[in-house]
């Protein structure tokens, strides 16, 4: 399925609070069954976050999170690499933190740097960058021969709303800590990134380690629909290994 992001509707939202919260438990709650079944059958599962700054990543994971049992679920905020990190693959910092098997985890920003921050930034080359799409999809392709369920979610929100979540990030104290001028400046970008992310849709959107965008401008929207597709992902294969009627 062809994904672009000037196509996605943005308008999706929840219309009514009671609503939001009842979908949200049942498929939190669902998500923790599905995490019980990993565990007792040693399967590993993970997920990767992307998307814009300020396009909800962070309370999404929260929700994801909020009903499970802890001592089978991580979560992987990735930032740039150290000093030490860069004289490696840049796959290599990646692989200690994997699932083991039975667990599951979450990784906040990813391997997918490569083709977008390192693309736009200019911190790869162009032949760097060209080559990591097959680098990866191989990574993810050898994952998934493991055992490992692996899905890809990008959260996508109109250049309108990030700007509206910038400027209340600013205005509130408790928030402040979250805009950095580096947020600023990657917007300046935005139609750079845009394309790096078509481009990455298209070349590692596979059948075993799929990519769903996230339409995130109603964040209780987001955030139901995050929880629905991982569940769909994970329900599918557990279906196909018997452990589901």
């Amino acid at each position: 399925m062809k994904k672009r992001l000037e196509e996605v509707d943005l308008t999706q939202a929840i219309e009514l609070e009671k609503d939001h919260k009842k979908q949200l438990k049942q498929q939190q709650l669902k998500l923790l069954r599905f995490q019980q079944l990993l565990y007792q059958h040693h399967i590993p599962a993970l997920f990767v976050l992307e998307g814009w700054d300020a396009a909800g990543k962070g309370g999404a994971i929260k929700r994801i999170s909020q009903r499970l049992d802890p001592r089978g679920f991580q979560v992987h905020p990735i930032s740039a690499p150290s000093q030490e990190e860069k004289k490696h693959h840049y796959l290599s910092r990646f692989w200690k933190k994997l699932p083991a098997y039975g667990q599951l985890a979450l990784f906040d920003r990813s391997w997918y740097g490569r083709v977008l921050v390192e693309r736009v930034e200019g911190f790869a080359s162009e032949a760097e960058w060209k080559r990591a799409y097959e680098e990866i999809n191989q990574f993810e392709r050898m994952l998934q021969d493991d055992g490992y369920i692996i899905g890809k979610l990008w959260f996508h929100i109109s250049k309108e709303e990030q700007l509206k979540r910038f400027k209340e990030r600013e205005e509130n104290p408790f928030k402040r800590w979250k805009i950095t001028e580096e947020d600023w400046r990657n917007r300046e970008k935005w139609e750079m990134y845009e394309q790096a992310a078509n481009d990455m849709f298209e070349q590692t959107d596979t059948s075993y380690a799929p990519w769903a965008i996230i339409e995130g401008n109603d964040k209780p929207f987001a955030r139901v629909k995050t929880l629905k597709i991982i569940n769909e992902w994970l329900e599918t294969h557990l279906k196909e290994k018997g452990l589901l009627e």
